[in-house]
């Protein structure tokens, strides 16, 4: 202040000091490690993509999945009646049903095009041969030993006239074929259970087919056909705890815990109460 007077805001702006940096170089330079560079990642637009993480259990599924899922688990928790369960546990083997399909492959039923081919070579010998009446019945078709449709397998075994029924295992709903075995049993007809109606389709021309059987072989497949049907009928037909074995009842891993926990439990209260 001189004479009185307060110096303006534009002198005490001069008069302050101007603050500068400590001067930290030598610290830092000291304590950074040169081998290993800092290198922080940018989660902006156009920056470093995040991790993927599985958003199975966020998703909203279709409600035939969910019903799938809901499915395979009630068969599971419920207790399966041995009917029913046969047709789960007791599938043919991989190894068996390869043998299965290679023979019932020989004898798979002629597509469109075969049928076709077949018609046009049957009328071209017509043509060619004087006797038309020997060259139609060279160009008959016969028919497969290869048989399927439920009604219509199911009269050839009351018949028995089928020698090896395949019944497939995911037919829905499973009491379309649950009482075929029985029969099959009662009328001494060879049968197995395979797994994917659509590989039995595949066999006949069609997209799925719940059970096909055989009505006859060629010669060089006797032998075959046998070695299948002495296997089949151990481990279907005459098999009788499979009769017997139910299925289900298998609980998750939360109520196996606490039923362990529950059990452990008792056994310590029984082990107190047989000291005193």
């Amino acid at each position: 202040m001189v004479g009185g007077q307060k110096p303006s805001q534009s002198v005490q702006k001069r008069s302050r000091k101007i603050k500068t940096k400590k001067d930290t170089k030598g610290s830092t330079a000291s304590s950074k490690n040169p081998l290993f560079k800092k290198d922080p990642k940018s989660f902006r637009i156009g920056g470093d993509i995040r991790v993927k993480r599985d958003l199975g259990r966020f998703v909203r599924w279709p409600k035939y999945i969910r019903i799938q899922r809901q499915r395979k688990i009630l068969q599971e928790r419920l207790k399966v009646p041995p009917a029913i369960n046969q047709f789960r546990e007791g599938v043919l083997a991989k190894n068996e049903a390869v043998s299965l399909f290679k023979l019932l492959n020989t004898y798979r039923r002629e597509t469109k095009a075969e049928k076709k081919e077949r018609l046009h070579a049957a009328a071209e010998e017509k043509v060619a041969q004087a006797d038309w009446a020997v060259a139609a019945k060279a160009g008959e078709h016969k028919d497969s030993p290869l048989q399927f449709g439920l009604n219509h397998v199911t009269y050839l075994v009351e018949k028995k006239r089928a020698k090896l029924v395949c019944i497939a295992s995911d037919v829905d709903p499973i009491e379309l074929v649950v009482w075929l075995p029985a029969l099959c049993r009662q009328m001494d007809v060879p049968y197995c259970i395979v797994h994917n109606k659509a590989r039995l389709g595949t066999l006949v021309g069609q997209k799925t087919a719940t059970a096909v059987c055989l009505t006859s072989v060629n010669q060089e497949d006797l032998k075959a056909l046998g070695n299948l049907t002495e296997g089949f009928k151990a481990k279907f037909t005459d098999n009788a705890q499979a009769l017997r074995t139910w299925g289900g009842g298998r609980m998750g891993a939360k109520t196996n815990a606490r039923i362990e926990k529950r059990d452990a439990q008792r056994r310590a209260d029984a082990a107190k109460k047989a000291m005193f």
